[in-house]
């Protein structure tokens, strides 16, 4: 953490969103921790991530770790209201308006939006079934982790699948349950 402090002030300019959130987003109180057994799980056993907040801008962080996931052998879906009603898609997948419009089980729902909008998206991932939230860096909300972990989902908060994935060593979701 401290390496970032010691940079000079210019270079934090010249370096992607992540890293300058990643610096910053460190010094919250955050009270849940995250475990690398609850990340790994997430990120092997997930297949169906539902990116909610997802943007057709390739400049906005949903785009482009949507892409990352996709890349990597997930299927993911976009889930955004206002492109739904335009008949658009992200990444060659169709926009869905909310997670219960999604006709299929999803595994992951990543989520893109404000910490005082993520209680609603949670709520909703737990009404559909999904097995894990996975809150952005910065989308921090204390009581939805809690209402998620009492359902029986998996939660990440506070981090991003782009790091953690190669910190964990994981390519993609685990193919050994792939019929």
């Amino acid at each position: 953490r401290e390496y970032f402090l010691q940079l000079p002030f210019s270079a934090f300019f010249s370096m992607k969103w992540r890293f300058v959130t990643l610096a910053f987003s460190s010094m919250s109180r955050q009270k849940y921790q995250n475990t690398d057994d609850s990340l790994r799980r997430i990120l092997s056993k997930s297949k169906t991530v539902a990116v909610v907040g997802a943007s057709k801008n390739p400049k906005r962080a949903s785009n482009e770790i949507m892409g990352l996931l996709q890349s990597s052998g997930y299927r993911v879906i976009p889930v955004n209201p206002g492109l739904h009603n335009l008949g658009e898609s992200v990444h060659g997948e169709k926009a869905y308006a909310s997670l219960k419009d999604i006709p299929f089980p999803i595994d992951m729902v990543d989520i893109f939006r404000r910490s005082e909008e993520a209680g609603g998206v949670v709520d909703e991932a737990i009404d559909v079934g999904a097995k894990s939230v996975w809150l952005q860096i910065g989308v921090i909300d204390e009581d939805a982790a809690k209402r998620a972990l009492d359902a029986g989902l998996d939660v990440a908060m506070n981090v991003c699948p782009a790091h953690e994935m190669p910190r964990l060593g994981i390519c993609g979701p685990d193919q050994n349950d792939v019929p």
